[in-house]
Formats: structure tokens, sequence, C-alpha cells
């Protein structure tokens, strides 16, 4: 009987071409920002929702090319291929913060954003190259090993150096019928059985196509209980904590003119300044860096004023400012004004932006190619106290913040002072008319379901938004415009099962399960019988 030795040859034009595809239709599977024609009502999805199928048949086909007469050595080129395809489309808009307002060059900005999308891309690829290692089958077991590795793949990327987790696939199934698993496994344990189903449905198609209907029907089986999952568990039994009428501020401060002290500068002082001093809500919230000057640099009696018109009455305001000092160092941070308070609350920004808001080792001389303004910041403590305002517990992240779940849950340790609703303030400027925006209230949504949480984002540009603990939007700003946004949110109260045991032991509890899982794949690993190939 002839022998069939593993491919070890490069991945032929046809085959890259192919996992690039996949790549992209992947990133598609995220936040889309066109409404679908009425014809594909029947998908239930509108502006801003998730393709969530794309990103299952995406995966799938990855799965597929994994179990092939391949080495692993060519698995993992296949596994960075299709990663870094999908990286590269998921946050392609960084090239305009580095580009347009950065002022790197074109060339080196494409550049930047591939090479990115590429060191992220060998987490992927080790996850490929060990799965073709250990999965010699097309086992349910196998279909376990695929979900495990591209976990620690997620995890990896989402936790460490600094971690850059956007566009993690548990997000397009906000959507999806795995949506009801959030609150009990988070994004992540989402993105295990997004993955599972990937690799049930590719292993479960060669098998059925091998006549290993044994095989096929277990994965079927595996497929229909993972899908119908969601539907067995029970809904959080939070509560109301009352309601909070609110305006968000929108100020549509162009980023080239921002930090510009004869133009950007002077438009938001003025804009918000009399948006401050004019809206009756009980709270008022501007965007990050919505005041883009020191308090101490701000116009004689400006910073003064805004304190005073907040230290009596029934409002309280959330104001995004820096503070510090040349010697102190600098911090990115929210400053809250209310009546009876000897000094104003802040919330100093922790997870920093890298090369944006803090400079890595030995990369100084990328950052100076750029023309990016307060650049290097000091790091916040984590967790930090709740804005407490009218029966409220507001907990505020700064940016691409948001994402970091395991962060916010720090904050969840204690049902009495757990916070009864979340705050974004970011300026997504830097990014121009990109998925970017999206993207960032796809993020807070997938967190609302988490955490059974209300979301509050105020933004520069867009998207501006209140977000209901059911991921629903109830209010939206026009991206691109100056507007004031006026919404009332009911604030939650009780502890998801994710957010009890995120707070309590982080990740690990998804962490050993899925390395004993690879450990038990490994050791059951059945051996190859002579002629027969590595399928």
């Amino acid at each position: 009987m002839a022998t069939h030795k593993p491919q070890t040859a490069g991945v032929g034009l046809r085959t890259a071409l192919w996992l690039l595809l996949a790549g992209a239709l992947q990133a598609a599977s995220l936040a889309w920002p066109v409404a679908l024609p009425p014809s594909l009502d029947w998908l239930g999805l509108t502006q801003g929702q998730a393709l969530w199928f794309l990103q299952w048949l995406a995966l799938a086909s990855l799965v597929g090319g994994l179990r092939t007469r391949a080495s692993w050595q060519v698995a993992a080129w296949r596994g960075w291929l299709f990663a870094t395809a999908w990286l590269a489309c998921t946050f392609g808009w960084l090239f305009t913060s580095m580009h347009t307002y950065g002022g790197l060059a074109a060339p080196l900005a494409i550049l930047a954003v591939l090479a990115l999308a590429g060191l992220l891309a060998l987490y992927y690829a080790a996850a490929a190259g060990l799965f073709r290692l250990l999965a010699r089958d097309h086992s349910v077991l196998a279909a376990l090993a695929f979900a495990a590795l591209w976990l620690l793949a997620e995890m990896a990327r989402g936790v460490l150096l600094s971690g850059f987790g956007w566009g993690a696939i548990g997000y397009a199934h906000l959507a999806g019928p795995l949506a009801g698993l959030l609150p009990w496994v988070g994004l992540y344990g989402v993105s295990f059985v997004a993955a599972l189903l990937a690799a049930g449905l590719a292993l479960g198609w060669r098998s059925a196509l091998g006549a290993r209907w044994g095989e096929a029907a277990r994965l079927a089986l595996l497929l229909l209980a993972l899908l119908l999952l969601p539907s067995w568990l029970p809904e959080p039994q939070g509560g109301s904590a009352g309601t909070l009428a609110v305006t968000l501020l929108q100020g549509n401060i162009p980023q080239n003119e921002k930090f510009d002290a004869e133009t950007g500068v002077l438009k938001a002082l003025q804009w918000y300044g009399e948006q401050l001093q004019q809206n009756q809500s009980p709270l008022i919230i501007t965007p990050e860096t919505a005041l883009p000057l020191l308090p101490e640099q701000l116009p004689d009696g400006y910073w003064q004023a805004l304190q005073q018109r907040f230290a009596a009455g029934d409002q309280a305001a959330l104001v995004g400012v820096p503070l510090g000092s040349f010697s102190a160092g600098y911090t990115n941070s929210v400053v809250g004004l209310k009546p009876g308070l000897a000094e104003p609350w802040r919330y100093d920004k922790h997870h920093l932006v890298p090369f944006g808001e803090f400079i890595p080792p030995f990369f100084r001389w990328f950052t100076e190619l750029m023309n990016i303004p307060l650049g290097d910041f000091n790091r916040g403590a984590l967790p930090q106290p709740t804005f407490d305002w009218q029966g409220q517990r507001l907990a505020a992240t700064i940016c691409y913040e948001n994402l970091f779940s395991e962060e916010l849950a720090e904050q969840f340790l204690d049902d009495a002072t757990a916070p009864t609703m979340l705050v974004n303030v970011s300026n997504l400027g830097w990014f121009g008319e990109s998925l970017a925006m999206n993207q960032h209230l796809q993020i807070a949504r997938l967190r609302a379901l988490e955490f059974d949480r209300p979301f509050l984002l105020a933004t520069n540009t867009g998207q501006t938004a209140i977000v209901d603990h059911r991921a629903r939007v109830t209010h939206a700003a026009a991206p691109h415009t100056a507007m004031a946004l006026h919404g009332t949110v009911e604030g939650r109260t009780g502890i998801t099962p994710y957010a009890r045991w995120l707070a309590r032991w982080g990740l690990w509890p998804l962490l050993l399960p899925a390395l004993g899982l690879l450990l038990l794949v490994g050791w059951r690993r059945p051996a190859k019988a002579p002629g027969q190939g590595a399928f």
C-alpha cells in the first residue's frame, strides 16, 4: 500500500489566496456598518450587528485546511496567513491614526498595521501547528483540542504584552445564538464554543465525506447541543437599581484640529463649556479629553466656573481632561463634579494604549516618527472607586479599556459596591470614518451582556450611545455631528455568574481546563497505522 508523506512545502498561491479570503470573511463577521437590504430581513440583522454565521464558516474552512496531508509547519503557515488577514482587516483603521493624524508615511503605516497583525497572528500559527500535531483523527476530542488551542491563542493575544484582543471571534456572536452564554462564560468562553462549532462542522463534513458515519453523527450531535445550550441556561437574576436621566456630549472636534490652540482647542472649550452650563440633566458626560488642556492651562476662571456650577443643586458631571504636571507625570483622566465633594472625584486610565499613551521599551524611535500629542501617561490604579450619584454607582473606563472584561470584573467582588452602570469616554476621531466606531460600540454591547449592566458611551465623533443591560442601543447620536444625546438609563443590581467567578479567579477557570484538555488529547493521541496518511 502506498504511503502518503506529509507535505512540507510552502503554501501554494491558490491556498494562500483562499486563506486570506477566509480571514477577511472572519473580519467581516464582526461589526457590520451598513444596513442590509430588506430581502435579507429574515436574518434578523440590523446596522451595527454581526454576521455571526460568517465567522463560523470562515473558521471552519481553516480547520478543514488543517486536516490535510500537510506537516505541522505548513499548518502553522496556514493558520498564520488566515489570522494575519483577519486581524489586518479588523483593525486596518490604525492606518488612519498613524498616517492621517500621526504623520507617518503611508508605506510605513501600512507596514506597521501588517506587522502588528502578523505578530499577533503568531499565536494562531502556534495553535494551528499544535492542532496538526495533536489531533490525528476527526473525533469530538479533536474538535475540543482545536477549540482549546484557539481559546489559548485568543487569551494570549488579549492578555500578554499589554494585550490587544480587539476583534476576538466571540464578538461576532453578539447577535447570534451563542449570546445567551455571555453572562455565564464571557467573551473567551463564547470564543471557545464558537471555535468548537467551527471545528465540529469541518471535521463532521470530512467524516461524512470519508463515510465515517459514527464520527459524523457524534459531531453533528455536538453541534446541535452547542447551539441549543444557551436556551437551556437561565437569564441573569439581576434587579433594577432605579433610573437616571443623562446627557452624553459629542463635540465632533476634528482630530486634525483637536490639539490646535487656535482652532480645535477653542472650539472644544466653547462648545463643551456651553453644554456643561446649559444642560439640565442630573448627569452630564463628556468624551475623553473633551477639555484638551490641563485645568491650570485653561482660560482664567474656566475650571473654577465648572466646579462652582456643580458644587450645589441636583446635577453632576463627568469630564474628560488630562491631569498632572511635568514633574509628577500626566494621566488621561475623568473628573467627577457633584455637590458635597471637598475634592473632585477622578478616574485615571489604567490600561494605556501602546505608542499612543505609553512608549514600549526600545520603540521610542517609532513614536518619534509620528506627531501624536500627550503620548506618554502615568498608569492609574486598579480598581478605582465608582462615581456614586443619585442611587447609582458608575464605573468609568477610557477608550479601549472596555475591551478588558477581566479588569472591569475587579469592581464586582461585592454586591453592595458593584457598579450599577458602566461608562466609557473615548475619542475615536483618531480613526476617521472607519469600522472602529462600530466595533467599539459592539464591544460595549457585549460587556453589557457579560455584566448585566447598561453601558453609556460618550465619544468625540461617534458612536455616542446608550446601551441597556440587554445590549440594545436605546439612544444613539449620529456620527460626526455635534450634539447632546439625552436619555434615561435603568441601573442594575446583582452579579452575573461570569462576573462573579471572573472577579475572584480571573481567567484561570478557562485556562486550566483548556490546558488539561490538551494534555488529555496528547495522552490519548492515536498512533498512525502503517501506510496511513497524516490526513
